[in-house]
């Protein structure tokens, strides 16, 4: 009888007009890539296409216009206001506070691609070259290998986040509104907003965007990780092992959501950034470090002295196989995620001034990716240039992420030994940080009057968690192409895509809460 009555008000508490359209996009995908999946592959890559071709330019503009409002509030006196008011006391010590922002933000993007990405533009692998007649293995395709890394992973995407999350923090300190992407519209159409049409339609493409882009999220682990059991053990590729990773990074990351934030997040994200550390004084240390210094610095150099012509560039100036595939992918991935990493901030930034949450993050998360891309990726082009290890020709036979392991494996003294494992089990930590919360809000989202950031019924976090797990392990196993990850290269791009309206709206909203309406402090 008990269990019945359960049942009951389980039905009745779900948001079902939110739920069911969701559902049937995430659930259809995971029952058509069961049935036939390279129409899954394909379909995804052709909406990836045609997103990023029609509306490029409009990422481009969004998040040019966003580096602008970031700094601005930054620098202004509006910088020296409390979130969470003049006695409000921060939770966390700064520094804590910064291994959790960065770790729970960059997961396993920038362990990914710090290696890979410069060495892709160095080699020319799929193009990228072509269209800015730059010679591929050459000093001048190492330089602009290095800018192009700058400018797609420090101020412009962290900007992206920073401002989701300073509004969130207002409309929901200050203006006493909920942890939702509903509430930061109110600004600009009042109550209404929150109307049951609305707000479905609404938090319906946000939840669709954090689903996707949990799905993204569990796919490029199991691959990466995959990809580490190959290039650093020779274990072969299996569909037994894709489902063995996939179920199993669900359930870990399933239940580290019931840990809590300050015992798992703050343990984990301290451990985390100290990783990151070391790794760094390690190969700065014993890599070629004059190489690393002059090729970051010459680095900022092409990056600032292209930043607007890259930054306007719809794909017109870069071409498809560097602007689409890869700057333009990018921002659709930011965007995507910026509602519930913005959330994610606003959490963690109670009493701390506005100026001390852009310092932790959008300023100090851009320096370390200098830094991170600097050593990795300038350790990698060194290797690959004075032929230590064919890292190129990794990712040519095995894919876009097999240069990394390559590269770990040649690493001086034989610390790769080391350093291996310990990068899997990172790349695991990393992931799980961002994608326990990831999943509470989805399960948040589909039930009535349950704030962002709590528990949600167990029920609901088990449906969606299965459908993500199964779409993620059908993506990994089969969403190869000429970059090893296209299809799931398209499901980031339909998250942004999704969520580029309601970013938008969310300037404005900004706008007019920060410089068009009266402060409330």
């Amino acid at each position: 009888m008990a269990d019945k009555q359960k049942t009951g008000e389980l039905k009745k508490a779900v948001r079902w007009e939110v739920f069911i359209p969701a559902y049937i996009v995430i659930g259809g995908a995971a029952v058509l890539g069961i049935v036939n999946k390279d129409a899954l592959t394909q379909g995804s890559n052709k909406f990836f296409f045609w997103s990023l071709d029609t509306f490029g330019w409009l990422f481009q503009i969004a998040v040019m216009a966003c580096l602008g409002l970031v700094a601005i509030v930054t620098f202004s006196k509006l910088g020296s206001m409390r979130i969470g008011g003049k006695d409000a006391k921060p939770k966390y010590g700064f520094w804590t506070w910064f291994a959790m922002t960065l770790t729970g933000g960059v997961a396993t993007g920038i362990v990914t691609w710090g290696v890979n990405e410069p060495l892709i533009y160095f080699g020319n692998v799929w193009g990228e070259l072509d269209k800015l007649g730059i010679p591929a293995n050459t000093p001048e395709a190492a330089v602009f290998a290095m800018g192009r890394s700058f400018y797609n992973w420090t101020f412009i995407p962290y900007a992206i986040y920073a401002m989701c999350g300073l509004l969130v923090a207002y409309i929901y300190y200050h203006k006493k509104e909920s942890l939702t992407v509903t509430s930061t519209l109110k600004p600009l159409f009042g109550a209404r907003v929150q109307a049951k049409g609305f707000s479905a339609v609404i938090d319906t493409l946000s939840m669709l965007a954090l689903t996707i882009g949990l799905i993204t999220g569990v796919t490029m682990c199991i691959t990466l990780v995959m990809s580490g059991l190959k290039g650093g053990y020779g274990i072969q590729e299996s569909m037994p092992l894709f489902i063995f990773l996939g179920v199993s990074i669900m359930l870990i990351f399933t239940f580290s959501s019931y840990i809590g934030m300050d015992k798992g997040l703050k343990t984990l994200g301290s451990i985390n950034a100290w990783f990151y550390y070391a790794i760094l004084i390690l190969l700065l240390i014993t890599g070629p470090t004059l190489y690393i210094l002059r090729i970051g610095t010459a680095g900022m150099a092409e990056w600032l002295h292209n930043f607007f012509r890259w930054g306007l560039d719809p794909i017109d100036i870069g071409g498809e196989a560097l602007t689409r595939s890869w700057t333009l992918f990018d921002w659709a991935f930011w965007v995507g995620y910026a509602p519930v990493t913005g959330i994610f901030m606003a959490m963690l930034s109670y009493g701390r001034t506005i100026r001390e949450y852009m310092i932790v993050n959008w300023i100090l998360p851009s320096v370390f990716g200098i830094v991170w891309f600097a050593i990795w990726g300038g350790s990698a082009l060194n290797m690959q240039i004075t032929g230590q290890a064919d890292l190129v020709g990794a990712i040519n036979s095995g894919g876009a992420i097999m240069a990394l392991w390559e590269f770990l494996k040649h690493l001086p003294f034989g610390i790769g030994v080391v350093v291996i494992p310990v990068n899997i089990l990172i790349i695991l930590i990393s992931f799980i940080t961002a994608a326990d919360a990831t999943l509470t809000n989805i399960g948040s989202m589909s039930v009535r009057d349950v704030p962002i950031g709590t528990e949600p019924p167990a029920k609901i976090k088990a449906v969606w968690g299965i459908s993500v797990g199964i779409v993620a392990i059908i993506m990994a196993a089969y969403g190869g192409g000429v970059q090893g990850v296209d299809g799931v290269k398209a499901l980031a791009a339909a998250a942004g895509f999704l969520v580029i309206f309601i970013f938008v709206l969310q300037m404005a909203a900004f706008v007019k809460s920060f410089f068009v309406d009266k402060i409330v402090e």
